[in-house]
């Protein structure tokens, strides 16, 4: 389970730690920062596939995803008794990074832009430093494996180093090396983060994926569009939770029930039964709201369970007598997994809240709010963050 998260740099989140537990609910106005929190956790999960580098290229490159404000803010200018002046980097060498800790292992990540200016590429970041060290806080004596500019260095049986191992500036370790003997903490904690799963706002209009019909195999996680619900769904009924789902249907619809129909040619398709009509309805006839709880009933009662399921405004187009049975799902899959969850619903984060008192799951929240475009948390000062330090360049 992550511990820490750590993140410098990315966007409005200046210097940002956070402790996390077992269930994690961020909130905040608009604009207070809670998208870039959530992109700054896809933007890790990237790294592991060698996905970082077009990911911030879709953002606009390096440069447009760095804080933009200045190096140093002191409590001069947060009293407004001198004017916000300097440069954005202060002199120091432009860098985004991201990090966290486990309770065995912790990993850091240093981007930065290349030295090499003759080129098309000139936006894209490369990685400057990145390191795994044993336990949640960095110390130089308990780092695994360590990557300075493009060469990287194992830690050996005896407490000595490899030989360098040549690799791609712009790729990551995590990617790259992946020999289970000779470094095993390196593949346990891409494997770890590969079983990241993010689920963000998922289209229900009448072309969405989740509407259409297709071929059903098994399906233990729901795909991010949500075009296999009916796989997966069947998937729950035969293999995973199949009273937790018939509860969580019957919680948001009295008296209703699921069913998955066959067709010869094997595609599934999901049926509602609703008492008082005589035939179910097809998903085709679901409204949006509707079509998004089952959805999110397939993504949380997954008979695989995630390292950590990141959820993005799961409220968006539920009716509001939904987020209780929603918070009640919430809660349970914390008992199985980690979870983090980005919210602005009053009503669903309270909801997420009994759930967890119930279940007596350690649940941490987190207001988002900004002061001079920087990102902060609520009632917290920054001695309350956790223990953290950077591997330097």
């Amino acid at each position: 389970m992550l511990r820490t998260l750590a993140i410098e740099n990315y966007r409005s989140l200046r210097r940002l730690v956070l402790p996390l537990t077992s269930l994690n609910v961020v909130t905040g106005a608009n604009g207070t920062g809670k998208s870039s929190l959530y992109r700054a956790l896809r933007l890790l999960a990237d790294g592991a596939r060698n996905g970082m580098v077009a990911a911030l290229a879709r953002e606009g490159g390096l440069p447009s995803t760095l804080w933009a404000g200045p190096a140093q803010i002191g409590r001069a200018v947060r009293e407004g008794i001198y004017p916000v002046q300097g440069t954005a980097g202060g002199g120091k060498p432009v860098a985004l990074r991201l990090g966290f800790g486990e309770d065995d292992f912790g990993y850091a990540i240093d981007l930065g832009l290349p030295s090499e200016r003759m080129t098309a590429f000139a936006l894209d970041p490369v990685i400057k430093r990145e390191s795994i060290w044993a336990g949640p806080i960095y110390r130089p004596s308990a780092v695994l494996s360590d990557r300075i500019g493009g060469f990287v260095r194992i830690r050996e049986d005896g407490g000595g180093w490899s030989s360098p191992i040549r690799i791609g500036e712009y790729d990551s370790m995590l990617s790259e090396l992946a020999d289970p003997q000779r470094v095993p903490e390196l593949v346990s904690l891409r494997d770890r983060i590969r079983s990241w799963r993010f689920y963000d706002q998922f289209r229900t209009d009448a072309s969405a994926p989740a509407r259409g019909s297709y071929i059903g195999t098994r399906t233990p996680v729901l795909s991010h569009d949500g075009s296999d619900l009916a796989a997966a769904l069947q998937t729950i009924r035969e293999n995973g939770d199949k009273q937790g789902m018939g509860d969580a249907v019957a919680a948001a619809f009295p008296g209703s029930r699921l069913s998955v129909a066959r067709a010869d040619d094997g595609r599934l398709a999901v049926q509602l039964h609703q008492h008082g009509l005589l035939r179910p309805l097809a998903v085709a006839e679901l409204s949006d709201g509707t079509l998004r709880y089952l959805l999110w009933i397939a993504a949380l009662l997954s008979p695989r369970p995630a390292g950590l399921l990141v959820l993005n405004e799961p409220e968006t187009s539920l009716h509001p007598e939904l987020l209780a049975p929603l918070g009640q799902l919430i809660g349970a899959a914390a008992e199985r997994t980690q979870v983090i969850v980005v919210s602005h619903s009053e009503s669903l984060i309270d909801a997420i809240g009994r759930a967890a008192h119930h279940a007596r799951t350690e649940l941490t929240s987190f207001e988002l709010t900004k002061d001079l475009g920087e990102t902060t948390i609520a009632g917290r000062e920054p001695l309350d963050q956790p223990a953290w330090h950077w591997p330097k360049r």
